[in-house]
């Protein structure tokens, strides 16, 4: 009861703005060492000479931006004929370089490598975060909204599937905080295919099937899928016998999962575990989220000084414009009228946080 009085509550629907100048905004760190596996950039530098040209080819993904940046030119050959090829090929991969080759492109593209996937994520985070510093509560059919405000097609399933990572099935419709959002959205869509295959895996085990005789699957995007209820009469699986098929699934995505050191230390501090409790175990492992190297750590989550810059200027410039420009005739009636309508916004403000401070003193 107490959970359905939750969904029931109102939100504030206040959307941030996209940041000015977004498309020059710094491409996406490269990943980080992961402090559990003691990886180095040297040992990272080596297995890639340590490659053959194919290897390379298909863990880069070089083919896949080649190809689009040909079918891009031959879509607009019109417009950017006028600028030569030399130079379209030069804005296409720096776009690539920056993360913002990803901005109002078909689900297809923006899921098609990693890298898209790490830009995609990150630019979620640059343009909604405000949502998240002014601690609104949004559905996820509200997170999809602005999921799509991106990428178009954004399919509404991988939105639902981050939401119940955080939530119980009963409780889909309860707001959440852009926080939890996005941690959970960043693990469920860049190991899409890697948390499909093991949902399967957990399934199997679920049942009372021998660990020997569970099959390991080979997923694909589409095919990824999470089961959607627990028994609530079982308490989850033998946390041992599902580290070891989930060290043989690691086996065949070897580019696209958390290291098994990580996963090795969730596993084995529990004797039982369930499958949405070990997704939210992935999603707060901080030696995970440092590796993937998307979005900062919570306490530096709201940090950009470069970004807070940029807004207060634009406000500094609304606010002085006005004063300068300001026409002469009838203008004690404008101010009045203008006053007027500041304090009324500021009242019904006040009023909206006076509630929203309410409802989460509640649920503390």
């Amino acid at each position: 009861p107490g959970t359905k009085a939750r969904g029931r509550r109102r939100t504030r629907r206040v959307f941030a703005a996209a940041p000015p100048l977004l498309w020059e905004r710094p491409p996406p760190p490269r990943p980080r060492p992961d402090p559990a596996t003691g990886e180095t950039a040297a040992r990272m530098s080596a297995d890639r000479f340590s490659l053959s040209a194919e290897e390379y080819l298909g863990q880069s993904h070089v083919l896949t931006y080649l190809e689009d940046a040909v079918s891009q030119l031959l879509e607009y050959k019109e417009e950017h004929s006028k600028i030569g090829i030399a130079r379209f090929l030069a804005e296409y991969f720096t776009s690539v370089k920056h993360g913002s080759h990803i901005l109002f492109r078909e689900f297809s593209f923006v899921q098609a490598t990693p890298y898209n996937r790490a830009s995609f994520i990150r630019m979620f985070w640059q343009c909604f975060r405000q949502i998240g510093k002014n601690g609104d509560l949004l559905t996820v059919l509200e997170y999809h909204s602005l999921l799509q405000l991106i990428c178009h097609d954004f399919p509404l399933d991988l939105a639902q599937k981050a939401a119940r990572i955080i939530l119980m099935d009963d409780a889909m419709d309860c707001p959440m905080s852009f926080v939890d959002f996005l941690y959970a959205f960043q693990i469920q869509f860049y190991y899409c295919e890697f948390l499909g295959s093991i949902g399967i895996v957990y399934q199997d085990l679920h049942m009372g099937k021998n660990p020997n005789t569970v099959i390991v699957p080979t997923s694909s995007i589409e095919q990824c899928q999470s089961p959607t209820t627990e028994t609530p009469t079982q308490d989850g699986v033998d946390a041992a016998q599902f580290y070891d098929c989930v060290e043989t699934l690691c086996d065949r995505y070897r580019y696209n999962h958390p290291s098994t050191l990580s996963l090795k230390q969730i596993l084995h501090k529990v004797e039982r575990v369930t499958f949405f409790g070990f997704l939210m175990a992935i999603v707060k492992h901080e030696g995970i989220n440092g590796t993937l190297g998307i979005v900062p750590n919570k306490l530096e989550l709201f940090a950009d000084s470069e970004m807070d810059q940029e807004l207060e200027k634009f406000i500094d410039q609304l606010l002085n414009t006005p004063a300068t420009s300001r026409p002469t005739h009838k203008e004690p009636t404008r101010k009045t009228t203008h006053r007027k309508t500041i304090t009324h916004r500021k009242k019904v403000n006040v009023e909206s946080d006076g509630s929203t401070e309410e409802t989460d003193s509640s649920e503390n």
